[in-house]
Formats: structure tokens, C-alpha cells, sequence
């Protein structure tokens, strides 16, 4: 790495496009051995679900984790072949789903441990998403504690702080209306539900996450070589043991993003790499701090781009 103090952060769910990774698939040899491995793994063609897939299948629970995740991991090792090189950055962080594609570029897990998790991951959410329904829903304008009220008021759950102003929260469905409406008397411009099929990192996913820990204790995990903020507490983990508690508390506690970014940057962080499809995370950065630099790697032009820039 050059001389700024660099970190790589991941997207998570709601970052999947149809046809996402082709170029990579197309131009990279070691980024085409990720989407191999990934099918292989599966035991089905999860990349043409990707690069061939209508929206509505590529969005569905089960399929966007893999797939997100294969993507993600696919442009990192693209990176990497292309460097010829290890790529170490000073932290690493991923957006719920996306923290463990960070794993993977963190050492703590292989990719083919990776891809399996995320995919029961995904299977357990959509299970969850059946048998206790909810939803999700962004409020905007109003700060964190003004949100927290309206979700003791109205039975919700703060889900993801991505910003100050830019707060999800999830819940039964009722319990969202009443929520939004609540916000809206407070002073939200905005209170708009999110196109989720559940109630994600909220407690209506224990089900998912008592599952889900089952198969975590199996897993094996190694110490990373990279600080990996995490994204209950925002605090840097190392030890295969903290990653191992991460994991099995994610998926029913907020994703404290804002307070993750903050971290990172009081530590002298001043680029940040979004690796994988989308750029959502690249624009909550820019609007945490805006004199972040902040670039996407989610094509093989970028990563092109990166590897010029690095050199």
C-alpha cells in the first residue's frame, strides 16, 4: 500500500444487479475460479443466476448473499492476480452480509467456507422472513435518538445507523406504519419502506440466527491479518474467537455503519475501496465525511484503475 491509510469495505444486500461480475468473469482467471468454486460449492449454477438471472430471481434471499458475496471476493482476487501481490489494507469492513465477504479478504475464512455460510445465511433469513414477517424501513432527517424513541414507541428496531440522518429500522409490518407516521410527526423528510422480505438485524431473526449458529460453531475460522471492524460495536477484531462472537450476534443487532466509517477515519483512514457491486457504501462515506476519498472496484476496468494507482 502507498502512504494513506487505506481500508476496503464490502457491500451487502440490495447491491445485486443482473449481470453484475461478467467483465470480471470474462477478464480474470483467478475472479473466474471464485465463480467456479462458488457453483461447485452449491451444487448449481449460481453464476448464471448472476450473470443471467432476472432481477426478481437474483433478489430473492437465498440467491443475492451468494451471489453478492461471490461477486465481492471475485473482484478482490482479480485485484490481487492483477497486483501479483497480497493486497493488506490498514482495516476492513463489510455492510451486514458484507462483513463476510471481508472475512474472506481478512483470512479469517476460506472462500469456500465463505460461500457456504452465506448461502445457509441466506437461507435461514428468507425461512425467518416466513415464520415471523416483517419488514424495513429508512427514516431520514432525524437523529439516532429521535429514531430510538419512535422504535420504543412503536415496537420496531433499530436495524442500521448508515448515517447520522439515515437510519433503518424493521419490525412487524403494522408496528413499520405506525413507526413511519410517528416519524414523520417528528420531523423525518422522509419515512419510506425498503423493498426487504424481512425484518432483518432485528430480534425477529433469532430463529435465523439460532440456526445459523449452529453452523458457525462447525466453521473454521483463523485469526485475521487484517483488523476487521465490526459491525455490532464498531471495534476492530483480530482473534478467530471475537469473529466467531461477531457472527453469532450479527444478524439480530444493528449494523453500527456510521460509527464503523468514524472509526476507521480517527484512525487516519482517508480512502476507502468499495470492492463489489454497487455503490451504495461509497455514497453513505461521502456523505458521513465528504473529504474521504472514495473510489468502486466493481468492474474490471476499476480494478485496472486500482492496480495503476497503487503502482
Amino acid at each position: 500500500m502507498n502512504k494513506e491509510k487505506v481500508a476496503f469495505i464490502f457491500p451487502g444486500q440490495a447491491s445485486q444487479t443482473p449481470g453484475m461480475g461478467l467483465d470480471l468473469y470474462k477478464n480474470s482467471k483467478a475472479a473466474r475460479e471464485v465463480f467456479d468454486e462458488a457453483d461447485e460449492i452449491l451444487g448449481r449454477k449460481l453464476s448464471s443466476v448472476i450473470f443471467e438471472g432476472s432481477k426478481e430471481e437474483l433478489t430473492k434471499t437465498e440467491n443475492a448473499q451468494p451471489s453478492i458475496a461471490t461477486v465481492s471476493i471475485a473482484a478482490w482476487r482479480a485485484i490481487e492476480e492483477e497486483m501479483g501481490t497480497i493486497q493488506i489494507p490498514n482495516y476492513t469492513a463489510g455492510h451486514s452480509l458484507g462483513e463476510y465477504s471481508s472475512l474472506a479478504t481478512a483470512g479469517a475464512l476460506s472462500i469456500k467456507e465463505t460461500i457456504k455460510l452465506v448461502s445457509i445465511r441466506g437461507e435461514l433469513m428468507e425461512k425467518a422472513c416466513t415464520d415471523s414477517p416483517g419488514g424495513m424501513s429508512a427514516i431520514i432527517g432525524i437523529d439516532e435518538n429521535a429514531v430510538r424513541d419512535v422504535c420504543s414507541q412503536t415496537g420496531t428496531y433499530l436495524s442500521n445507523i448508515n448515517t447520522s440522518n439515515q437510519i433503518i429500522i424493521s419490525g412487524k409490518k403494522e408496528n413499520l406504519i405506525n413507526a413511519m407516521d410517528l416519524a414523520s410527526r417528528l420531523g423525518a423528510k422522509r419515512a419510506i419502506p425498503l423493498p426487504v422480505g424481512g425484518a432483518f438485524h432485528s430480534a425477529l431473526m433469532s430463529s435465523a440466527q439460532n440456526e445459523l449458529n449452529d453452523v458457525i460453531d462447525k466453521t473454521n475460522f483463523e485469526d485475521t491479518v487484517v483488523p476487521i471492524v465490526a459491525n455490532t460495536d464498531a471495534k476492530p477484531i483480530t482473534s478467530k474467537e471475537l469473529v466467531r462472537k461477531e457472527l453469532k450476534n450479527q444478524l439480530q443487532n444493528c449494523v453500527l455503519w456510521s460509527d464503523s466509517i468514524e472509526f476507521m477515519t480517527d484512525n487516519n483512514v482517508d480512502t476507502f475501496y468499495e470492492i463489489g457491486p454497487g455503490n451504495v457504501l461509497a455514497g453513505m462515506v461521502k456523505r458521513i465525511n465528504s473529504d474521504l476519498n472514495v473510489k468502486n472496484i466493481s468492474n474490471y476496468n476499476q480494478v485496472l484503475d486500482y492496480v495503476e494507482s497503487r503502482n
